[in-house]
């Protein structure tokens, strides 16, 4: 794929800081004859960071957040809920691009279908 998004059997052994432990071990039993995993991708830390890097909502949450006194955790709590769904949000918009970018795009190329 990239060294943004990779396939669980694309992850080598000495890629654990790329793809995080999880990814790490999914990709490390996909390659284990007999043990079934089903076809996945993690995005990799450098591709987490370069979503969540590009994104000014993110850091404005993160701005005001730092802003806010412990007396207003009412807002605290407000901040704190959006950002895992932002976060999440832009991940799988992240991975959909790449994803569409790798395997769709050279399809449509070879196969000069219209969009």
């Amino acid at each position: 794929m990239s060294s943004l998004v990779l396939g669980f059997q694309e992850i080598e052994r000495t890629q654990l800081y790329l793809v995080g432990g999880k990814g790490f071990n999914l990709g490390e039993l996909s390659k284990i004859e007999g043990i079934r995993v089903p076809e996945g991708f993690c995005v990799s830390t450098a591709g987490y960071q370069k979503a969540i890097g590009q994104n000014e909502t993110y850091h404005a949450l993160l701005d005001r957040l730092t802003m806010l006194k412990v007396k207003e955790r009412d807002q605290i709590g407000e901040i704190s809920r959006k950002i895992p769904r932002l976060v999440m949000n832009l991940a799988l918009q992240f991975v959909l691009v790449r994803l569409l970018k790798i395997y769709h795009m050279p399809l449509l190329l070879a196969n000069k279908t219209p969009i």
